[in-house]
């Protein structure tokens, strides 16, 4: 199975929703990637849609923006 990316920028909602989606979809099936300490993967993350973090990507290539922390053009900051 594709594993889900899950992209954050390491405020308290983003941490937060790690947090939830490890415990929902389990740490083997998910890549964490934090903005905030790696703005390399800022274009990829636009690329798949990701408009604001924290964002799931699901394996199928869908974007789920959850609860809006940051938009992706303050995390470029």
């Amino acid at each position: 199975m594709k594993k889900s990316v899950f992209y954050h920028a390491g405020c308290p909602v983003c941490i937060s929703a790690e947090q939830d989606i490890i415990q929902l979809i389990g740490a083997e099936n998910v890549e964490v990637i934090h903005l905030g300490n790696d703005k390399s993967q800022i274009e990829t993350a636009e690329k798949a849609g990701v408009k604001s973090v924290p964002a799931l990507i699901t394996p199928n290539g869908n974007v789920l923006h959850i609860n809006f922390g940051a938009s992706l053009e303050e995390v470029k900051k």
